[in-house]
């Protein structure tokens, strides 16, 4: 297949909360290593190289502008970047923080104690609101803090090239550093695109049991995944994401639906193609949806109740 006429979108969906845990959760490698080369990874020296991104975007607490006290503070000093930060040191056991995005749709989050979070700002330029919650009783919370902020972004894409919560690294994590290995064995983004879609479907297989039991408010840890080479959808997702922005590719973390399971899936943002809104692989004739979660070393039928069948995927959150 000419790989110039490959189309990539990736359809990975995730979701944090016990809500997505009940479509995705439920359902001898080394870090690093393939078990095989896909044909793009053999290049010819005559073959142009991709400009490798050396230092990956990261996200700073700068403290410029903070709301709230030493208990709850909401770190905006980088809005514009495409991102808030939010840490919580009081003595609530389960706290939320719920972002309404411009438009209306609020995003909720489980809050880590005594440290700084990332959040993306997915709604694009406006007016945000946030609040921290903390919990009362049964399922109830009660509202601690709340803060409006005015975002004005300074590049739409800058949402979708920082790590968040969801898709978290730094610039020692494996991941990242195998992505830089991955860009000089490739063309351009479109190669190294191909490049990591094949590393992870032929190196992470499903986690079953693990989707099985997996506890509210799990968050992936990428560089396990490599490491055990196992996982549920959020962890492909979120690795796949973390590879591909730590490259300065934009790259959306969607969460929906599958049919009628709730999955997991990413969107990846081509200077050929825009935004392509599923893994899309064209073979000169036809076009197919490849899912990574599906196209990896799964039987589909497996896994079909834990991501859905592949079809009709409806889009409700992206991070």
């Amino acid at each position: 297949m000419n790989r110039k006429i490959f189309f990539w979108y990736m359809l990975f969906f995730i979701f944090g909360a016990a809500f997505f845990l009940t479509g995705c959760g439920k359902d001898s490698r080394e870090s690093g290593q393939s078990r095989s080369s896909s044909g793009s990874n053999q290049k010819s020296e005559l073959e142009a190289v991709r400009q490798t991104v050396e230092q990956s975007l990261l996200p700073q607490a700068s403290g410029a502008v903070v709301y709230g006290s030493d208990t709850i503070s909401i770190d905006a000093s980088n809005t514009s970047e495409g991102y808030v930060m939010v840490r919580y040191a009081g003595a609530s056991e389960q706290v939320r923080l719920r972002i309404t995005i411009p438009g209306g749709t609020f995003y909720t989050y489980a809050l880590a104690i005594g440290q700084y979070e990332t959040f993306p700002l997915t709604g694009g330029s406006g007016s945000y609101h946030m609040e921290v919650l903390e919990h009362a009783y049964d399922d109830m919370y009660a509202l601690a803090f709340s803060q409006d902020i005015e975002v004005a972004l300074n590049d739409e894409f800058k949402p979708f090239l920082y790590p968040n919560q969801y898709a978290w690294y730094t610039q020692e994590s494996q991941a990242v550093q195998y992505g830089i290995q991955l860009s000089e064995k490739s063309s351009d983004d479109l190669s190294y695109v191909e490049n990591v879609y094949h590393y992870i479907i032929e190196n992470v297989t499903y986690d079953k049991e693990k989707a099985e039991n997996v506890q509210p408010n799990y968050l992936p840890n990428i560089d396990e995944t490599m490491s055990t080479g196992k996982g549920i959808c959020f962890d492909y997702a979120s690795l796949m994401t973390a590879m591909l922005r730590s490259q300065g590719i934009p790259t959306r973390l969607e969460i929906g639906y599958s049919g009628e399971a709730y999955h997991a899936w990413i969107s990846v943002y081509l200077k050929e193609a825009g935004w392509v809104d599923n893994i899309i692989e064209f073979d000169g004739t036809n076009w197919t949806l490849m899912d990574p979660t599906l196209g990896a070393s799964n039987n589909k039928k497996s896994v079909e109740k834990y991501i859905g069948d592949g079809s009709n995927y409806v889009v409700k959150y992206s991070y």
